[in-house]
């Protein structure tokens, strides 16, 4: 039998934590509960979940903080929860390192299902990479430029000879460009094609996505991800 995956509840409201734990527990995931930032780090080491769901405001170390102090030693998925709806709360969340936003009060079954695309998305990054044996009828997802193989099939980056950590919706991002080289796409269109019908969010968001592309992939001099001022970006081949 498969080990359930765990997933570690960070919020100071006891209701709305026990309320998601009791949701999660019943879709067979293991949970843990802590209310406060100190806890989650501690939680993060010994319980050593598959997803985290952090609550923003919390006493003493704010959520902010905590998604800053785990993405310094983990890639490990991280959905935000918060009662604050602007934009700017949300950018900063994703900018931060964050895979997922929702609003509260929210939807249970929403919260479950934005778990299970989250978990469906992270599950290969942390796989060793390793070519795909052919299988009949099964297109491998792979695109390879010097130095840079995006393969989407086993959510993998190779970058100068060494495997690049990345979050799936940034892994997502850079093979959906790097697929189609030299096509310039809005932020509209990216949003819509890499967040999709499950996403409400803002265009800025697709800004905070390629800013950390950059700060992990340098620009090359056969290829780079390029800005078209006033339209988007594109991948654009050099040589």
């Amino acid at each position: 039998m498969a080990n359930k995956q765990k997933i570690l509840i960070v919020d100071d409201d006891e209701n709305i934590a026990e309320l998601i734990s009791l949701y999660l527990t019943k879709e067979c995931f293991e949970t843990q509960i802590v209310y406060d930032g100190e806890s989650a780090l501690d939680a993060v080491k010994s319980f050593d979940p598959n997803l985290i769901i952090l609550d923003l405001m919390l006493p003493g170390m704010d959520g902010y903080q905590v998604c800053r102090e785990v993405r310094m030693n983990s890639s490990v998925p991280i959905i935000m929860l918060s009662a604050k709806g602007e934009i700017f709360d949300k950018v900063l969340g994703l900018e931060l390192g964050a895979d997922d936003y929702m609003e509260k009060p929210f939807d249970s079954k929403e919260l479950v299902a934005r778990v299970k695309a989250v978990l469906r998305r992270f599950k290969n990054t942390s796989a060793p990479v390793a070519e795909e044996p052919a299988t009949p009828g099964v297109k491998i997802k792979k695109v390879e430029y010097p130095d840079l193989t995006i393969n989407l099939t086993n959510y993998s980056v190779i970058y100068k000879g060494k495997s690049l950590e990345m979050p799936p919706k940034e892994l997502e991002l850079l093979y959906f460009l790097a697929a189609s080289p030299n096509q310039v796409f809005t932020r509209e269109q990216l949003l819509d094609q890499i967040w999709g019908y499950e996403y409400i969010g803002d265009t800025r968001t697709v800004d905070v996505h390629i800013k950390r592309l950059r700060e992990k992939i340098r620009d090359h001099e056969a290829w780079r991800l390029s800005t078209v001022w006033g339209i988007g970006y594109k991948f654009e081949v050099l040589l």
